[in-house]
């Protein structure tokens, strides 16, 4: 209830910010000239307004997308803002893990360095598909592309890092609704990725979710072993005010409208806690954390379980292995056995 209250009230946390803070104040003091960042998803929303702002303060963007026609738009809305702007637009689609390697392979090739890789592109699959890997399409696109994304590029981000002193981010875009998953994961995946019989868009999006925390738990934990100056954490950027049409009848039901209202935010409200994770020096050092409302909250049971985030990220690195065998069969692989996932006891970080 308490931070409830705050939300609405949009009081400023620990950092200084809140849920109201845009993402132009936040970065207000931040200088990006001379750095790189990799924006996915930033053809509309949260992303767009992301990669608008991380130009304006002077970085070098490159925008993966699958309609390079609508990164190209993009392009040209933030070049006409800021002219000066240098803004790279590069073919992308995150369901298809040969499209992730070759996009990997071209941004490589260009030599460029890398400082920032905002992995903000999701989906909400109304309807139940399969990607070309065999995977569902929403855990393909939310979350299994931006693994391997993340994975071919960290390299390239620890040279970064080492070469010019600046800590490298990368910055993992969930969602509270990550808290709505109960179950096993390994057992839902492998089941809405063989059929639709028991396909539920909402669980759908929220084991996404989970996985991007999990993803960052472990990531986190390798890039402290390596040694490495590159941090990540994860954000839930909050719920974006839309256009709302549905009929509002009765007291009852416009009181509730109006109090749910409060609770959504702007554009460039949602996209504060990315740009703050990504740029604040704040942050310096700071890994493996969760943020929302641009200050360290708490994630699920689910979302802090080191267990989890292991076997998750082990079968993360079979479902992405170039092996010729059909992806399906990682499900039934006995290197994983599923039905002790819901034994796993879960220590925190």
């Amino acid at each position: 209830m308490i931070e409830t209250v705050k939300h609405l009230m949009g009081s400023g946390g620990p950092s200084g910010f809140g849920s109201r803070s845009t993402a132009d104040e936040v970065t207000a003091n931040s200088d990006l000239r001379s750095l790189t960042a990799i924006i996915t998803g930033a053809t509309s929303g949260i992303g767009a307004e992301t990669a608008r702002v991380m130009a304006k303060r002077g970085a070098r963007l490159v925008l993966p997308a699958r309609s390079v026609k609508r990164a190209e738009e993009t392009k040209s809305r933030i070049q006409s803002e800021f002219p000066e702007s240098e803004i790279i637009v590069m073919q992308l689609d995150l369901s298809s893990l040969s499209s992730v390697r070759r996009f990997v392979s071209l941004f490589l090739s260009l030599r460029l360095p890398l400082n920032f890789l905002i992995n903000n592109a999701g989906k909400y699959a109304q309807k139940h598909a399969i990607s070309e890997d065999g995977v569902e399409m929403t855990f393909a696109t939310n979350y299994l592309g931006h693994f391997l994304l993340t994975k071919l590029l960290l390299e390239k981000m620890i040279e970064t890092a080492a070469l010019t002193g600046v800590q490298g981010r990368i910055v993992n875009v969930s969602s509270v609704i990550h808290s709505w998953f109960s179950g096993d994961m390994f057992l839902y995946l492998a089941d809405i990725s063989r059929h639709n019989r028991n396909y539920d868009a909402t669980r759908a999006y929220a084991l996404s979710k989970l996985a991007n925390v999990l993803h960052t738990i472990q990531l986190s934990r390798i890039l402290h072993k390596m040694d490495a100056n590159v941090t990540a954490n994860c954000v839930h950027p909050g719920i974006v005010r839309t256009r709302l049409t549905r009929d509002r009848d009765g007291f009852l039901t416009d009181l509730v409208f109006f109090f749910t209202s409060k609770l959504l935010k702007s554009v460039p409200q949602a996209a504060a806690t990315t740009c703050y994770v990504a740029t604040s020096p704040r942050l310096r050092n700071v890994c493996g954390k969760y943020f929302s409302d641009c200050n360290e909250a708490r994630t699920s049971k689910f979302g802090s379980c080191n267990l989890r985030a292991q076997r998750l990220w082990a079968a993360s690195e079979l479902l992405v292995s170039p092996a010729s065998t059909p992806i399906i069969n990682v499900y039934d692989n006995q290197t994983f056995d599923y039905s002790l996932t819901n034994n796993l006891k879960c220590q925190a970080l």
